[in-house]
């Protein structure tokens, strides 16, 4: 019955060989039980590897009927293997007794004569299969290596995704509250802005009520002035010229303000001048400039990230991560974000409390696979504490003079002079500084084996204005 089977339903779809004691899953994929075992150690859930649906946590059953077929389908092999070692010679009907070692091909002591191999190396068959064993043997040996390294690929593989999928959901989750905040603090910006212009409207709509009340009060007043004007104009002439100084006298009354008041309307500009400049201004506040930012696809598992990707410090794995070529495998370490290979750059780092780290920059092209000296000669120019001592990291170590605990420590680099200097930004005092031709680029670097973090010191944006001549142009 399994001789009807082809082999292909009978092999293993993680190692592609004949099934060796198959196991059964729910979803009746059925796989070597030593091959779903190791996909499972490799850091997968208990998944299945080909539908990816959960698997129970009990121990799979084995596939009896499958393990059957799979022994009758190698037990047949055999036979047939041993049935044509007797095969003879097609050509002159005599047993197949040598091996032909330049063709590569069983041979008759008739063949071995002829013109066909004659002068050929040959062997006895018996010796010739030894050694093809052997061949075979390490080209087996070879294969199953190959087909190890494959396995493994594809279990980092679904490390991967799995990893690629949690970190799209983080990313989201973190760009949301970010989102979030800066809504948050736009809203709580327009309320206040609205709230003063809400203020000035009624500040201006009182002083105008304020003074149109006045005028109604001088108007009532000029009316009482005029009526009595009129009256002692109708009088006969005697009372007139008799009242005429104190008449004259109430029509000479002057009208204050009567070019309005200055100020009187809103101030337009002021709630709308620059007004999206300006709000972005006070965003700074809840938004600061980080010089540099970590790589999490370069940082060690056992490294933390800040969700800002600004600090750093030493903790136990929580997860599986990826087998990247970015990754440091073997050393708490992790690079900055963004490659340097012009001008002038600098950064503060705050050390705090941490007894334990290396900063400075490296090359692009450090190993990351092996562990390495961080030296000038490996790509690596630093500065550490390490055992209570600070060091710069040349060839040798050179112990530097610290008076004081650092609290923080600048990195500078200058790529067109060829200098990286470290310095204490509190102090003002130069630590040390590396003297180095760069010929590629290199990335802020940093290690730490304490649970105190390191942190990258945000910067403050400076805005200068520069005319020229119709045209404004803004600096950061």
């Amino acid at each position: 019955m399994s001789a009807m089977l082809p082999e292909d339903d009978l092999s293993c779809p993680v190692c592609y060989d004949i099934f060796k004691d198959p196991v059964l899953l729910p979803c009746s994929h059925s796989f070597c039980r030593a091959c779903l075992q190791r996909f499972w150690n490799g850091g997968s859930s208990r998944t299945c590897p080909v539908c990816r649906r959960r698997a129970s946590k009990k121990s799979p059953p084995s596939n009896l009927a499958l393990r059957n077929l799979c022994e009758a389908f190698l037990q047949g092999r055999s036979r047939t293997a041993v049935d044509e070692e007797d095969v003879s010679c097609s050509q002159h009907g005599e047993v197949l007794k040598l091996f032909c070692l330049d063709d590569q091909l069983p041979i008759c002591v008739v063949c071995q004569a002829s013109k066909t191999h004659k002068g050929h190396n040959c062997s006895p068959t018996e010796e010739a299969a030894l050694d093809c064993k052997d061949k075979l043997s390490s080209a087996l040996k070879t294969l199953k290596d190959n087909l190890d390294m494959i396995s493994n690929l594809r279990m980092n593989a679904a490390v991967t995704l799995e990893h690629i999928k949690c970190q799209a959901q983080r990313i989201e989750k973190r760009m949301k509250d970010q989102f979030l905040e800066l809504h948050q603090f736009l809203i709580m910006e327009e309320e206040a802005r609205m709230s003063a212009l809400k203020e000035e409207e009624e500040k201006k709509i009182q002083a105008v009520k304020e003074r149109d009340d006045l005028l109604m009060s001088r108007m009532s007043s000029l009316l009482d002035i005029i009526r009595s004007t009129e009256k002692e104009m109708a009088a006969d002439d005697l009372t007139l010229l008799q009242n005429f100084k104190s008449t004259i006298e109430r029509t000479q009354c002057s009208l204050e303000d009567s070019e309005g008041v200055c100020g009187a309307l809103m101030d337009e500009a002021k709630h709308l001048s620059n007004l999206k400049f300006k709000v972005w201004e006070n965003m700074q506040e809840i938004s600061p400039y980080s010089p540099v930012t970590l790589d999490p696809n370069t940082a060690h598992p056992c490294l933390c990230l800040s969700d800002d990707l600004t600090s750093v410090h030493y903790s136990s794995p929580c997860r599986p991560l990826p087998s990247n070529p970015e990754r440091f495998h073997i050393s708490a370490e992790v690079l900055g974000r963004v490659a340097l290979c012009a001008g002038t750059h600098s950064w503060d780092v705050e050390v705090g409390t941490s007894d334990d780290w290396i900063l400075g920059v490296a090359s692009v092209s450090i190993k990351r696979d092996k562990e390495v000296q961080a030296r000038p000669e490996n790509g690596f120019w630093t500065l550490c504490l390490r055992d209570g001592e600070y060091r710069a990291m040349a060839s040798p170590p050179m112990p530097l003079d610290v008076k004081r605990r650092l609290q923080r420590v600048r990195v500078q680099l200058n790529w067109e002079a060829g200098e990286v200097t470290f310095s204490c930004p509190v102090e003002g005092s130069s630590l040390h500084t590396f003297s180095h031709t760069f010929i590629e680029k290199v990335l802020p670097y940093f290690y730490t084996q304490s649970k105190h973090p390191l942190r990258v010191v945000p910067k403050p944006v400076l805005i200068s204005v520069m005319e020229n001549r119709s045209n404004i142009i803004y600096l950061k």
